[in-house]
């Protein structure tokens, strides 16, 4: 269940459609219980069945109780195009190989296809790194959504060392592969800092051609944000150019967390200010705040 799926299990099973599948049942389960229950991630009435139509929504259940054919009807037919973007880079291995940054994120954005499926939505994908590793258009059919899932799993495969991030080039070069208005949602840690600014025009761009956004911040926030290590030395590596440095952890305590601060501030300003929804999205904290904030932007969207 949502709560109780963790990253190992990601690692363990690989099936991510298989896990995708529980984490969703948990959290509807969850949703019934919560503010969020009248969100619609199924249909949202019947209607009558008309012969010489399809029989594949026709509620059986609902015939054995009245005897009378019902069709499933969806809130939508046609439907919105999400594309899901994954960042591949080296710093999204951390913190350790079976539960980090990147696990996290291929299940939550397998979690996220298992409810647009429901919603009859089409799923695209892109990996990226310093170059664009995978780009697939948006289509909702399910040989296509089994594609995508097996794209996810070669990456538990493909954890090279020292893979670095060039996200403005690759996010420019969604926007103009991607269809127009269409929902694009990050995952990444949006560790490129040399880049910020060129990161601020490449998430405009996407909105630039009526896209929607939501940016996934994804971290391991005690560690990364709070930096919560204890109080002596360390030896610390940047996992996309190899770097060492050795440091007595309490010195730059404060330092490190002002800067890095800093940086998470002025990017949920600019998300701010092109109307991109920024999210925060701790590693430890779970998949439903995720979900959650798929379905408020899904629900704002039509």
């Amino acid at each position: 269940m949502a709560g109780i799926i963790n990253l190992s299990e990601v690692d363990q099973f690989r099936n991510l459609e298989f896990l995708a599948k529980q984490v969703v049942a948990g959290f509807i389960t969850g949703l019934h219980k919560s503010p969020f229950h009248g969100f619609s991630v199924e249909f949202s009435e019947h209607r009558l069945y008309n012969n010489g139509e399809s029989i594949k929504n026709i509620d059986w259940k609902l015939f054995a109780r009245s005897e009378k054919l019902f069709v499933k009807r969806f809130e939508e037919e046609t439907n919105l195009r999400c594309h899901i973007v994954i960042d591949h880079s080296s710093s999204m291995f951390y913190p350790d190989k079976r539960e980090n940054k990147l696990h996290f994120s291929l299940l939550s954005a397998a979690a996220i296809i298992q409810l647009m499926k429901r919603q009859r939505d089409a799923a695209g994908l892109s990996v990226m790194s310093d170059v664009l590793e995978v780009h697939t258009p948006a289509k909702s059919n399910n040989v296509h959504l089994n594609f995508i899932y097996s794209e996810m799993e070669k990456l538990f495969e493909n954890q090279a060392p020292n893979k670095v991030a060039d996200i403005p080039k690759v996010l420019h070069q969604i926007a103009e592969a991607i269809h127009k208005r269409s929902l694009v949602v990050i995952f990444s840690d949006m560790f490129d800092n040399e880049n910020s600014e060129k990161i601020f025009d490449a998430l405009q761009h996407l909105r630039h051609y009526n896209n929607e956004v939501v940016l996934f911040h994804v971290t391991d926030k005690s560690t990364e944000l709070d930096f919560d290590f204890e109080d002596r030395p360390y030896k610390f590596t940047d996992l996309e150019s190899g770097e060492e440095v050795k440091v007595q952890a309490g010195d730059i305590k404060e330092v490190y967390k002002e800067k890095i601060n800093s940086l998470k501030h002025q990017l949920s300003l600019k998300c701010a200010q092109y109307g991109i929804d920024f999210v925060e999205a701790d590693i430890t904290e779970g998949f439903s705040p995720v979900l959650q904030a798929y379905l408020v932007k899904r629900r704002k969207m039509g």
